[in-house]
């Protein structure tokens, strides 16, 4: 690596993590005077120190942050890096020496796409283990306040699951209400108990609900077990010991997560779950999951076709005026993203396919950056 090399590689670096400290602090500052009542309360009920709390739960939000705004940081400092060694005529002798454009930004260009691989890391290991954190917000820190529930229904056993609250930390569904399919129906229509707790699958147990203080229906110790397929669905303390009297285990492949966080779970799902999920039988999931694969698939061609629309256009133009490139950055990124945005929205609405949607921005603007990033050779 050559000394210059390394000086616009640290210039990058810099001017990233300068523009991630901001934007993150600015939000921090706004987020935090907002909320600071639901921090001081939860602090009180848990007996903690108010900054450690408020520490821990934007440290979490921290990484949501990097994952949303790491393509566009990584352009702004592209642009702000180029635009400084233009300034004080680092670049024009550079070139008078007989360097190309593309060589004196490699060590950019690869720091930029470096960024992208760091998002997709992020996204796929990092993001799933602690979403738990990332799904609550400041009025519920802790998780264990009720939310509501996004009734679902199993597609494979038409069961639909309901209830009149949700407890993330626990998993646990105040006032179940599971609505019965005819097939499913001998003891009547629903199941109504106090609450549901959701078990994954553990064994020769299948993942399911268990459902404790059963009201509706009664005398379950004198009921068989009812079955789909020849297997048990509806388990009752007839057939299971390990059931108290007053307890149901109902068969279901319908996540808790499903159940609570309605769309939003996807943002935080790594890549080979959304796959598993759209392939699970029990669930009937829209045209945005599948448009949510597709994007994460492309999201680092998507954050490197944005590098080469934006860079080129700060390197050849003749005006130094950092302002300009800031403006030239806005302009770019607001195209893009308003395309990017108007093909998603109509992927999920149906109007076009959620594959084809989901490649429509690279599909219009490689070519555009594939052209823009000709003027880097010379």
């Amino acid at each position: 690596m050559k000394i210059i090399d390394r000086y616009l590689l640290w210039q990058f670096v810099q001017m990233f993590l300068i523009c991630y400290i901001s934007l993150t602090g600015l939000f921090v500052v706004i987020d935090a005077f907002t909320n600071i009542d639901h921090f001081m309360t939860f602090a009180r009920n848990q007996d903690a120190a108010l900054g450690v709390v408020m520490g821990k739960y934007y440290a979490y939000r921290a990484v949501a942050i990097f994952d949303q705004t790491s393509g566009i940081l990584a352009l702004v400092a592209a642009m702000f890096t180029v635009t400084w060694i233009e300034r004080y005529n680092e670049l024009t002798a550079l070139l008078a020496a007989g360097v190309s454009r593309l060589r004196v930004l490699r060590p950019v260009i690869l720091a930029a796409l470096a960024i992208g691989v760091l998002a997709a890391t992020n996204r796929e290991i990092v993001m799933p283990q602690i979403r738990e954190h990332l799904a609550v917000d400041t009025r519920n820190i802790g998780g264990d306040q009720g939310e509501d529930v996004f009734s679902r229904s199993d597609s494979k056993t038409d069961i639909r699951i309901d209830g009149d609250e949700a407890i993330v930390s626990t998993q646990t569904i105040i006032g179940p209400s599971f609505i019965l399919p005819s097939n499913l129906s001998a003891y009547g229509k629903q199941l109504a108990a106090e609450q549901a707790l959701y078990m994954p699958a553990e064994g020769n147990r299948p993942s399911g609900y268990l459902l404790s203080g059963v009201k509706v229906p009664t005398d379950l110790k004198s009921k068989p077990s009812l079955l789909l397929d020849e297997q048990p669905v509806i388990v009752t303390p007839h057939d299971a010991s390990w059931l108290k009297p007053d307890q149901l285990y109902v068969v279901s492949d319908v996540d808790f997560e499903l159940l609570t966080g309605g769309s939003e779970w996807r943002k935080y799902a790594s890549t080979t779950e959304l796959v598993a999920e759209l392939q699970n039988p029990s669930i009937e999931l829209g045209n945005d999951v599948r448009m949510a694969i597709h994007m994460r698939l492309l999201k680092p061609f998507m954050d490197g076709v944005l590098l080469f629309l934006g860079l080129p256009l700060v390197v050849s133009r003749s005006n130094r005026n950092p302002f300009v490139a800031i403006g030239i950055a806005i302009l770019v990124v607001a195209l893009f993203f308003v395309v990017t945005l108007g093909s998603q929205s109509l992927g999920n609405s149906g109007w076009i396919r959620p594959a084809l949607a989901a490649w429509l921005p690279l599909i219009l603007f490689l070519p555009v950056g594939v052209f823009l990033a000709d003027s880097l050779k010379r």
